[in-house]
């Protein structure tokens, strides 16, 4: 079984040299890490988790550049021309995992729109390798919108949720 600073540190390894593809097998575990081409897009699979959190398949992607969410440009469109635009701070994923919106399937949600959180707010569980991982909100401020659904696959980076921070 792999831990996640391994794998943190391989990405790293892999995205610092000139190594496209690397696969590793550990104790039954297998991990693959490839970098995706210009054109190439990656798409990352993962079995169906149920509520006895049986173990997906696991995919580590190579970061891909954060891009404006449509809900990003939609903040951006509605601002009136002559007015300062908002800027909204990301919460972003910090590996590669499923995105749980509460703390078990019968407990109410972490956050929802509308929502004040503080720096130590929990906002939502990223299970990555039966390691089920509390994220917390890092600002104060109030959560304007809420980018993933419940039991989503999640990339390293990509955005969860918007925040308009104090």
């Amino acid at each position: 079984m792999f831990k996640l600073s391994e794998i943190k540190e391989l990405i790293k390894l892999v995205d610092q040299t000139s190594v496209q593809e690397l696969e590793i097998e550990n104790e039954g575990a297998r991990l693959h890490i490839r970098k995706p081409g210009k054109t190439e897009v990656v798409n990352v699979q993962a079995a169906p988790i149920t509520h006895t959190y049986s173990q997906p398949a696991i995919a580590v992607a190579q970061p891909q550049p954060v891009v404006q969410t449509s809900a990003q440009q939609a903040v951006a469109d509605s601002a009136p021309a002559k007015a300062p635009a908002v800027e909204l701070h990301q919460i972003v994923s910090p590996m590669v995992g499923t995105f749980y919106s509460a703390p078990s399937p019968e407990a109410s949600v972490f956050v929802k729109s509308g929502d004040r959180v503080h720096e130590k707010s929990v906002v939502c569980i990223l299970e990555a390798m039966k390691l089920m991982n509390e994220l917390e909100a890092e600002v104060n401020g109030e959560i304007v919108e809420v980018l993933v659904s419940n039991g989503q696959l999640v990339e390293y980076g990509q955005p969860l949720f918007l925040v308009k921070a104090d």
